[in-house]
């Protein structure tokens, strides 16, 4: 994958190193080029001063061809932006903003961004979300999710209790043409829902085959 990470403090650098090690092709941006030390030597992604936000910045990084992108600055209207510049203006596939006050999610879910909020956020966190394509992702205690994402054609015409699983997953809220359903468990999914649910950490790979690529 081509990856953009806009930001390189404690977390952007740690997720770039991690996207890097695993082979992506990596793009790291940050207004201030010292915060580049943080990558490290072995770190064999490019580097680009600028403002995330800048429109000629992201076109130097080739957003055109991303796969996904990462806003992690310490700013939340910053990661906002960027975000939405480049889901609506450039359609990168996979844009995901850091979120620190939680007060501000209501906004973010009304455009429609995906984020990821948290008390502790890591950047394993915002990997997972970049590889797995998971909408929003907020920690729950130390061994749970709520994720959103959107249903793909294996969960076509399945019910609800077909796809909780015991102990493990719980469908929670399916949002359908913009209306929010609490189901119930003979309820039946459609490709492209919305589902929200709660899920223990250690079973996110069994619903890879859920998510619309």
């Amino acid at each position: 994958m081509y990856i953009i990470v806009v930001g390189c403090g404690r977390v952007g650098s740690h997720l770039a190193q991690c996207l890097s090690t695993e082979g992506h092709n990596v793009v790291v941006i940050d207004k201030n080029p010292s915060s580049f030390r943080r990558l490290g030597s072995t770190f064999n992604g490019l580097t680009i001063e600028g403002v995330g936000f800048d429109e000629d910045v992201l076109k130097q990084a080739e957003i055109e061809k991303a796969d996904a992108l990462a806003a992690v600055t310490d700013l939340d209207n910053t990661n906002m932006m960027i975000v939405e510049m480049a889901t609506k203006l450039f359609d990168v596939p996979r844009a995901i903003a850091r979120l620190y006050n939680p007060e501000r999610e209501r906004t973010y879910q009304q455009l429609g961004l995906s984020y990821v909020c948290g008390t502790i956020l890591t950047a394993e966190k915002i990997l997972d979300k970049i590889i797995e394509g998971y909408v929003r992702h907020v920690s729950v205690g130390e061994d749970a999710e709520i994720i959103e994402f959107e249903a793909g054609k294996f969960l076509n015409n399945k019910k609800v209790e077909e796809i909780d699983i015991l102990d493990e997953l719980k469908i929670s809220t399916i949002v359908r043409r913009g209306e929010s359903i609490i189901p119930l468990s003979s309820f039946t999914v459609k490709e492209n829902d919305h589902i929200f649910c709660t899920i223990k950490r250690y079973a996110l790979p069994k619903i890879e085959k859920f998510i619309k690529d």
